[in-house]
């Protein structure tokens, strides 16, 4: 910690000067320092490097909080509306110095405050120190009303850790309102009335997904029940029509004798299809003084009948009418 003490012999702004004087100094590079350290001190001011690369961490031990080093005033030998005055100047022409500035972050309505660029800033007045101590509730920090101990005062409850604990705050509250809209966004089944699974969901609505998802208004037990019945169906149709069985023997020559004596119920002459066609007839009424051979007459069936017999032979016999 630094310390300063005004014995009244400088004036308020002077002061101000001082404190400005030494924020300076906190933001000094050492001369080893690389050329990215330098541009981003450059480029983006005292923000964008941090305290390990400043030249105050070579001679002075890390502060084990936000900021810089503390710079602590003390006030002797000069009355109190001076020393008013003088905490008066500090806190309006140092608050660039001293007070902590607000994260950028996208959460809106955070509390917390970033102290990390801080010159904090501690005053007190000789004779409470001379009575109570220092290690007493004697000291006030700028930005803040109350006397408190050092330790107190040096240390930053709306900084860092508050600043943790409302993002985390935040990213919960955002979760769940992300997890409500979702599910109030989550289909319902056509038919069951269901909701839809996460995994029937991304069926239903991923790219290139959606085609062998079926009915897409159906939820995924509705859907495994639509597979079911046309894999049912589809085993149906494939199964093989019921074979008879081929007849031996006496029981075979029974049925053949049934097929034929069925085929030829019909009146009439009786051809079956595997032998030759009938001779063709003449036409006694008609002449034939020219002695020119003529086309056999076409006869058509008139009836037909079919028959299978004991050993699976299919017998076809057709009637004729002359």
């Amino acid at each position: 910690m630094l310390l300063e003490v005004d014995r009244g012999a400088e004036d308020a702004h002077e002061v101000v000067h001082k404190l400005r004087r030494y924020a300076d100094g906190f933001r000094l590079l050492p001369s080893d320092a690389g050329e990215r350290i330098k541009r981003l001190a450059r480029a983006g001011g005292s923000g964008h490097v941090d305290h390990e690369q400043r030249l105050w961490r070579r001679y002075s031990p890390a502060t084990g909080r936000e900021g810089t080093p503390p710079v602590a005033f003390v006030f002797a030998d000069t009355t109190d509306a001076k020393g008013a005055n003088t905490v008066k100047a500090l806190e309006e022409g140092g608050r660039r110095y001293w007070a902590p500035r607000r994260y950028e972050v996208y959460q809106r309505g955070l509390a917390a405050r970033d102290y990390g660029q801080v010159v904090p800033v501690v005053f007190t007045a000789l004779e409470q120190l001379q009575e109570h101590g220092a290690d007493a509730a004697v000291w006030r920090r700028l930005g803040r009303t109350g006397e408190q101990k050092l330790a107190a005062a040096l240390d930053n409850p709306g900084g860092e850790s508050l600043f943790r604990r409302q993002v985390a705050q935040a990213d919960a509250e955002e979760e769940q309102q992300r997890a409500a809209d979702r599910e109030a966004r989550r289909p319902q089944c056509k038919r069951c009335g269901s909701k839809f699974t996460d995994q029937r969901w991304r069926e239903t609505t991923e790219s290139g997904g959606a085609w062998k998802a079926g009915d897409l208004s159906v939820c995924g037990t509705c859907r495994a029940d639509d597979i079911a019945r046309e894999e049912a169906a589809t085993a149906t149709a494939r199964q093989p029509a019921p074979v008879q069985p081929e007849l031996e023997g006496d029981a075979a020559r029974a049925a053949d004798q049934v097929a034929l004596r069925a085929a030829g119920e019909h009146r009439g002459p009786l051809q079956c299809v595997h032998q030759a066609h009938p001779p063709a007839a003449r036409d006694v009424g008609s002449p034939v003084a020219d002695n020119k051979p003529r086309a056999p007459a076409q006869r058509q069936p008139t009836a037909r009948s079919t028959a299978t017999t004991g050993h699976g032979l299919r017998v076809q016999a057709f009637q004729f009418r002359f």
